[in-house]
């Protein structure tokens, strides 16, 4: 098979994540605020120095990564300057803070005011903290450029970042997306499902393909096919993936039967009485997706006799995997294998991406040029949807000939082969984007990630930044966009988020995944992520770890991994509580976002992060948010979902100047705002408005809020004073949203 590999050329074009941290760095030495509060300290020159530094870095730093390839010494300096990097951030951010506190303080936000304000803070004492914190991060890198220019690098000039023409129906590809080729295999194995109603025993048919050809796609067509939905009382899809926990498996297929949450105990005597009662004899098919369990034992022991024995005449189970040793052990019926696509549909899905914005005719070489890369692609789906949509970026053909010309010898059919493709449409993102792709590794695979929700972190960790007049979160949509056009992300599509507690939709979130080769190349690019499971077997600490995201499961491992200070950046913790959690907060200085389902006030109050963007603290029993959220300046993002006792909002919340999201869905019992909650006029997402009748908690409040955008849901409009106040909202004026509730008396669903 032909191999896409990179040559030299395209590689000075790729940047590392390394370099898109330095050129970050860098931009925050020069923000207005760093520079004020610097030039206030006497160290206008010790900051001027670090910015130097790290553009002299910058320029050689694609050729040292070349070289961290065949040379140990060369990667582990790579590895050191990453870390003194992130400790340049965090001094900078440090700087940053100490003008927020100040603004804060003194409720403007001009430069004079904070040049001119004298905090009850010792300025004496900050001047000679920073001085230490900066010129020992000089010191640190001082060292490192005398290092490098030891090793003899070449000089390059970063490449323009290509500015991507904006898709309006990014949204509803997933909906209006041809499928090519699978016609045939979808007619074959839906006429075997239904051959089989006469059948008294379960049967189970495997699909089997390697990564990336279509094995879900094709299930996924299977299982909404029409006649299959009439054909079976009971239709269930499960997504293994990594995880064959057999009572994780009884427990979902439970929930998919009956609709509704499983909370039995971990017993399998139970589970199965239970399966065997909400099956009973309907005739069900139960598609398990990608599926890697190799543990014989797992399959004839345990699972496969309960999941065989319940159901009516005609039952089947599909599977889809990639391994051959998993579908001999759990077929019953003979594997369906699935093919590569022909040479014209291979063609029409290539070109159904790459020629999206239309080529003319008289450009007939690009076409030359496309018809010989989708040749090297081998009719594999995802390597065609992912080197279409990286091509439709492009429009000359000497960039066509570029990428072409990646290939450059041939190879053995696997995985290595569509691997080479990705990467190699990787290396042409733009560098906020390779760090973008990186984080998704934080997420295990087959993880469904909320839309928003991750563009908020990506926010938080400042992987974006704004350009011109598109704000963060519309960047942020832009890529996101751009990834699922791409095929880094699938599966996008709108589900509703309900409280079961009162049995009511809350609201809808876009939500995607991402196909399990994606997930091995985010791995592959960063090892910044990382879970407690990888960690405990090597003893290993979380010194060089910022992004970690912990599962219920692995909360017992977790017990000596929050020795000393760690430079985490991304805490995604589980809904249950740790005994060591509590301490891992407190050591986290660095964080950027946090998030804790769940989790008591007393975790609250051990946040001291300065640094935090993000903080998802819903379905918490709070009644009360603790004054210390109020001198979290940086913070961005604010998530309060489910939490059904909270009455009340810290009473300095407007000190918060730079919250652009604020989630209330769900939050039945608060009883207003926080007073002036109009100078919160950074707020793009605010979910619920509750009106009272106190000064400063009134309807008036939103005036000033003109990003507003999306959902806004307005309670207790009987506490309105008068027409003037509900005139002064201004409501009329916030073109950006897209719905307005209106509650009059009360609150709902309490």
């Amino acid at each position: 098979m032909m191999q896409f590999i990179i040559p030299p050329t395209v590689k000075i074009m790729a940047e590392s994540l390394l370099l898109a941290l330095l050129r970050g760095v860098a931009g925050k030495a020069t923000d207005t605020l760093v520079e004020t509060m610097t030039r206030m300290c006497g160290l206008k020159d010790d900051r001027q120095t670090l910015e130097r530094l790290l553009l002299a870095v910058e320029c050689k730093l694609a050729n040292a990564e070349e070289r961290s390839e065949t040379n140990g010494y060369v990667k582990s300096w790579m590895k050191e300057l990453k870390s003194v990097a992130y400790e340049a951030d965090d001094v900078l951010d440090d700087f940053q803070y100490e003008a927020l506190r100040r603004q804060s303080k003194i409720g403007k936000s001009t430069t004079q005011k904070v040049l001119s304000y004298v905090t009850r803070r010792s300025p004496l004492l900050f001047r000679f903290e920073m001085s230490r914190k900066l010129k020992n991060v000089l010191k640190k890198i001082n060292k490192l450029v005398k290092e490098m220019n030891t090793f003899g690098l070449e000089s390059s000039v970063p490449r323009e970042e290509r500015q991507h023409p904006w898709r309006q129906t990014h949204s509803k590809l997933e909906e209006t997306t041809q499928i090519f080729g699978r016609d045939d295999d979808k007619e074959v194995v839906v006429k075997f499902l239904l051959d089989q109603q006469d059948q008294r025993r379960v049967h189970v048919l495997p699909i089997i393909g390697m990564g990336g050809l279509g094995k879900t796609t094709l299930a996924k067509m299977v299982y909404n096919d029409q006649g299959v939905q009439q054909h079976f009382q009971l239709k269930m899809w499960h997504c293994v993936s990594d995880n064959f926990d057999v009572m994780a498996l009884l427990k979902s297929i439970i929930e998919l039967a009956v609709s509704g949450r499983c909370d039995m105990p971990n017993t399998i005597e139970l589970l199965q009485k239970k399966l065997e009662q909400v099956i009973d004899q309907r005739r069900f098919i139960l598609v398990l997706d990608d599926v890697w369990n190799e543990d014989e034992r797992k399959w004839e022991d345990v699972l496969k006799p309960l999941l065989c024995s319940v159901g009516g005449p005609g039952s089947v189970i599909v599977v889809t995997t990639r391994s051959q040793k998993v579908a001999s052990i759990m077929q019953t019926l003979g594997p369906h294998k699935l093919a590569c696509l022909s040479e014209q549909d291979s063609w029409e899905l290539f070109a159904q991406k790459a020629y999206r914005n239309s080529v003319e005719q008289d450009q007939s070489e690009l076409v030359s040029i496309g018809r010989r890369i989708v040749n090297k692609c081998w009719g594999l789906p995802l390597a065609l949807k992912t080197m279409g949509g990286l091509l439709s970026s492009y429009q000359q053909v000497q960039e066509w000939k570029a990428i072409e010309e990646s290939n450059i010898r041939d190879n053995a059919r696997g995985k290595d082969e569509i691997m080479s493709i990705l990467k190699l449409s990787y290396t042409h993102l733009s560098s906020e984007m390779k760090q973008c792709f990186a984080f998704l590794a934080v997420f295990p695979k087959d993880y469904q990630m909320d839309k928003h929700n991750l563009i908020q972190l990506w926010i938080a960790n400042g992987f974006i930044q704004e350009k011109g007049t598109m704000d963060l979160t519309l960047t942020g949509e832009f890529i996101f966009n751009e990834f699922v056009w791409r095929s880094f992300l699938q599966d996008q599509n709108v589900v509703v988020k309900y409280d079961y507690m009162v049995d009511k939709p809350m609201y809808e979130m876009i939500v995607c995944k991402m196909h399990d080769l994606m997930h091995d190349l985010a791995k592959d690019v960063t090892d910044e992520c990382a879970s407690v499971e990888a960690l405990t077997p090597q003893k290993a600490s979380l010194k060089y770890v910022c992004h970690l995201k912990m599962p219920e499961a692995e909360l017992e491992k977790m017990s000596g991994l929050c020795k000393g200070r760690t430079y985490l950046r991304t805490l995604l913790a589980p809904s249950k509580l740790h005994k060591d959690f509590k301490e891992l907060v407190h050591v986290s200085t660095s964080l950027r976002a946090l998030h804790c389902y769940h989790y008591p006030i007393s975790i609250c109050k051990a946040i001291n992060a300065k640094r935090l963007r993000y903080l998802d603290l819903s379905y918490s029993d709070i009644a009360k948010l603790p004054d210390s959220i109020c001198v979290l300046y940086n913070l961005q993002t604010l998530r309060l979902i489910g939490c059904r006792k909270l009455q009340q909002l810290p009473r300095d919340m407007a000190r918060l100047r730079n919250l652009i999201h604020l989630y209330l869905y769900g939050c039945y019992h608060l009883k207003s705002m926080s007073p002036n909650f109009g100078l919160l006029n950074n707020l793009h997402i605010l979910t619920t408005f509750v009106v009272d009748t106190k000064d400063g908690l009134g309807i008036e409040q939103l005036k000033g809020l003109q990003h507003l955008s999306n959902r806004l849901e307005l309670l207790n409009l009987n506490k309105i004073k008068s027409g003037g106040n509900a005139k002064e909202a201004n409501l009329s004026q916030k073109q950006n949203l897209s719905e307005l509730f209106i509650i009059l008396l009360g609150q709902r669903n309490r």
